[in-house]
């Protein structure tokens, strides 16, 4: 059963290399490698290897881990990383992506300071769109809260789904500080949806970015329903692990996110499944090592003990 259950779903579950932060874009490769996820997707950013086309086919190629997105550096920490020309950061994204394979260019909407490029924005996200095959999937923001101050930083608009794009990119941590009915935000993007930045939240205004499962974000509705309605984009694992005590505690949250993720992707895949796991009709996804596609971590866990939980047990001991 156990076998089926891991291959029921094609969709792609992939590694942010922001995911493993402050540790580089190489050590993102290596973890991803390990835990067997399905890709990386490079955050560009001051890592000079996150900007290295070669130093990242090197990267690839020794970890055998393709490169399935490139996220241009929109950053307020990155507004000098490629060029100070936003437009230039998005030709050269696009022309790691082509050399890497990679189908996705993930672009944040402008801030609202960069007038001239915000006017142009959805006019120029097409026209780059048109000539490549690779997907342009602009993310949606969040206002910039403060107390009780908002602040609208991005330009035309934060919520993407009121402009018109050819493709979408979802993230959960970005609908949780919007305080966005994520569900209706994922309707009205509809066929559009190409590409999705899986975390969780809890309403902070900080962005949290928390592992699946910690927040609450639909974000095991979101995965089955990717399923049920034949997404063809990749679910890109984006969470903050900066406090983790370890590299063996942040290794284990991203296993425990790699495991959520292909659980309730192969959940929403399996015979006879109609909903949300647990509810009526659908599938329980047995709890034992490599049920989800995750590898076995179960050597450095106690006996009937879950493999991912030993894995954080021992690290907190460390």
């Amino acid at each position: 059963m156990a076998e089926h259950v891991a291959r029921t779903s094609d969709v792609k579950v992939v590694l942010s290399t922001a995911s493993v932060y402050p540790e580089s874009t190489a050590t993102a490769f290596e973890i991803a490698a390990r835990l067997g996820y399905d890709g990386v997707e490079v955050m560009v950013w001051t890592d000079p290897v996150s900007q290295d086309v070669e130093a990242l086919r090197r990267l690839s190629d020794y970890h055998q881990v393709p490169v399935r997105a490139i996220h241009a550096p929109c950053l307020l920490i990155t507004q000098r990383v490629w060029s100070t020309d936003p437009w230039v950061k998005l030709q050269r994204a696009r022309a790691a992506a082509e050399k890497l394979g990679a189908e996705t260019v993930v672009v944040h909407p402008p801030f609202r300071w960069q007038r001239q490029y915000a006017r142009d924005f959805v006019g120029g996200i097409w026209r780059m769109a048109d000539e490549t095959d690779v997907r342009f999937a602009v993310e949606n923001m969040y206002p910039w809260r403060y107390r009780d101050r908002e602040m609208l930083a991005y330009a035309p608009e934060w919520d993407v789904t009121k402009d018109d794009y050819r493709h979408f990119t979802i993230d959960l941590s970005h609908t949780a500080t919007s305080r966005s009915d994520t569900m209706a935000m994922v309707d009205r993007m509809g066929d559009r949806l190409g590409h999705v930045h899986l975390a969780d939240g809890k309403g902070s205004a900080k962005d949290e970015h928390l592992v699946p499962g910690r927040g609450d974000q639909p974000c095991a509705e979101l995965l089955e329903r990717l399923v049920r309605t034949g997404f063809d984009g990749h679910v890109v694992i984006e969470v903050n692990t900066r406090r983790a005590m370890s590299a063996a505690e942040r290794e284990a949250d991203l296993a425990e996110a790699l495991d959520f993720t292909r659980r309730h992707l192969s959940a929403a895949g399996a015979p006879g499944a109609l909903g949300v796991s647990g509810a009526p009709g659908a599938p329980d996804v047995p709890d034992v090592p490599g049920a989800s596609g995750v590898p076995d971590l179960s050597r450095r866990a106690a006996p009937g003990r879950d493999p991912v939980r030993g894995v954080r047990d021992e690290a907190r001991r460390s």
